[in-house]
C-alpha cells in the first residue's frame, strides 16, 4: 500500500517537471498561440523596436494609399461636366484598369433589372410620340402685305417609317421637325417601339440633311484627352447656327472603341483599315463607311472617328450582328439597353438613332430601316448616347438644346466641358 502510494506520487513529480520544462521553467502555463507571431511579453528590446517600426511603416503605407486612392476618385467626382457620380466612378475604374470590375457590375445590374417585356408607353412617351408638326415654310407676309401663294419647302418631311410594331401608335413613325434653318426642316425626327416584346420603351430616330448641314468634330477633355485646336464645348459666340448634336462612341484611350480618333492633325489611338468611321471634312461635310475601303486620309480631311465595325453595309444589317464579340464584351451585345449608331443614306444625309432598350440586332434593323445603307454602332449604356436639336428663334446666338430622349444628362451638356468626344452640327 505505501510502496504504491510512493510511487503515484513519483509519476505525479515526473509529469509536473514534464510540464515545467514544455514551458521553459518559467513556472506558468504557456496558453497556445494563436497568431502568426510572438506575443510582446516574448520579444526582446530590439525585437520590440523592430516591431514596431514595421507596424508604423505598413499603417504609414496604408495610409498613403488610401489617401491617394480618395484623391484621385475625388478629383473624378469633381471634374467638370454633367455626367452622373455613377458615370464618373466607372470612368474612373476603367481608367485605372478596373474595367472589367464595372462591365461585370453591369452584367448584374443587368440581370437584377432587366427591361420590362410588355406594358404600353408612359403617358409622357404616347405625348411626345403623337406631337406631330408640319414643317415650317420660308416664313408667312408681313401683315398688311398682299397675301402670296404659298411655296413648298424645299426639304419636305420625310415619308412615315414603318413601325416595328402592329398595329402602330398615332404618331409612331411620323416625322415631324426637331430643327429648321432658313425656314426648311434640316432636322426631323420620329419615335417608334424598338420591337414587338420591349413595347413599354421607345426608340428615336433623327435625319438630317446632309445638303443642308456642316459637321464638326469635338474632342472631349477626358477622352480622348489631350489637346485640339478645337473645344470640347460649344462655347458662347460659336452656337449660331446650331442645329443637332450627337455623341461620340466606345473609348479611344483603353482600345474599346478598337478604333482612333484623328483632329486637324493630331491623333489618339491609332486608325485602323476595316474600322467602321465618321470622316469629316473641310467643306463641312461627313462621310461614313469602313476606312480603307470606303473612306481614306486626304488633305481634305479635318476629323475622323472610329469604333467598331459597320452594323449596316450594302443597305443590310451585315451577317454577323449576333457576334457578341464585335458589338460590346461578353454578352453585352445582346443586352437590351440605351444605345445609339449613325448611318448615311444613298443620297448622302445622316441617319442618327438612339433607344431606351436596344440590342446590337435591333440598333443596326433601325438604322437599315430608317434609310442607311452604311451605319456604325456609337456608345451604350444610360450615361452616354444622346441627341440634341436646338431651336434658335429666340435666340439664334444661343439656341435651346432639347433632348430626343429622357436620358441621363441634361440636354445642355455640350455648352459645358463634355468628358467626351461629341460631334456639333450647324445649318450653311
Amino acid at each position: 500500500m505505501t510502496q504504491q502510494t510512493g510511487g503515484q506520487i513519483a509519476q505525479r513529480r515526473d509529469d509536473a517537471d514534464s510540464a515545467e520544462a514544455a514551458d521553459g521553467g518559467g513556472g506558468r502555463p504557456r496558453r497556445r498561440r494563436l497568431l502568426p507571431w510572438k506575443y510582446k511579453r516574448d520579444l526582446t528590446a530590439v525585437q520590440l523596436r523592430r516591431r514596431k517600426l514595421v507596424t508604423r511603416s505598413a499603417l504609414g503605407v496604408c495610409v498613403l494609399c488610401a489617401g491617394t486612392v480618395g484623391w484621385s476618385v475625388g478629383q473624378a467626382l469633381t471634374y467638370p461636366g454633367k455626367d452622373s457620380n455613377m458615370a464618373r466612378l466607372a470612368e474612373w475604374a476603367r481608367d485605372h484598369e478596373l474595367g472589367f470590375v464595372v462591365n461585370k457590375l453591369e452584367d448584374v445590374q443587368y440581370n437584377m433589372h432587366p427591361p420590362k417585356v410588355g406594358g404600353t408607353l408612359s403617358a409622357d412617351a404616347l405625348a411626345r410620340m403623337n406631337a406631330t408638326a408640319p414643317a415650317t415654310t420660308a416664313g408667312a407676309a408681313p401683315k398688311g402685305a398682299p397675301a402670296a401663294a404659298p411655296a413648298a419647302p424645299v426639304i419636305p418631311l420625310r415619308a412615315p417609317m414603318r413601325p416595328l410594331v402592329t398595329p402602330g401608335l398615332p404618331g409612331e413613325g411620323v416625322f415631324r421637325t426637331l430643327s429648321s434653318a432658313h425656314g426648311q426642316p434640316i432636322v426631323q425626327g420620329t419615335y417608334v417601339r424598338p420591337d414587338g416584346e420591349h413595347t413599354s420603351y421607345e426608340a428615336a430616330v433623327a435625319w438630317i440633311s446632309g445638303k443642308h448641314a456642316r459637321f464638326q468634330l469635338h474632342p472631349g477633355f477626358r477622352e480622348p484627352g489631350g489637346t485640339f485646336s478645337v473645344p470640347p464645348t460649344i462655347p458662347k459666340g460659336q452656337r449660331t447656327g446650331l442645329v443637332a448634336t450627337w455623341n461620340g462612341g466606345f473609348r479611344v484611350t483603353d482600345g474599346g472603341s478598337r478604333g482612333g480618333f484623328y483632329l486637324n492633325g493630331q491623333t489618339a489611338g491609332d486608325l485602323r483599315d476595316g474600322t467602321a468611321s465618321e470622316v469629316f471634312y473641310k467643306d463641312g461635310s461627313i462621310r461614313i463607311g469602313v476606312w480603307g475601303r470606303d473612306v481614306h486620309m486626304t488633305k481634305d480631311v479635318v476629323g475622323v472617328r472610329q469604333c467598331l465595325e459597320l452594323m449596316v453595309d450594302g443597305g443590310r444589317v451585315v451577317p454577323d450582328i449576333g457576334d457578341d464579340s464585335k458589338w460590346g464584351v461578353t454578352d453585352q451585345s445582346k443586352m437590351f439597353v440605351e444605345r445609339s449608331g449613325v448611318g448615311v443614306t444613298a443620297q448622302g444625309d445622316i441617319i442618327m438613332v438612339v433607344g431606351q432598350a436596344l440590342s446590337a440586332r435591333t440598333l443596326a434593323e433601325l438604322m437599315q430601316r430608317a434609310g442607311a445603307v452604311r451605319a456604325m454602332p456609337l456608345d451604350m449604356n444610360r450615361a452616354w448616347p444622346s441627341f440634341m436639336s436646338y431651336d434658335g428663334s429666340k435666340d439664334p446666338s444661343n439656341p435651346k438644346p432639347t433632348n430626343i430622349l429622357d436620358f441621363e444628362d441634361p440636354p445642355d451638356r455640350y455648352y459645358v466641358q463634355a468628358t467626351r468626344d461629341f460631334v456639333a452640327v450647324y445649318a450653311r
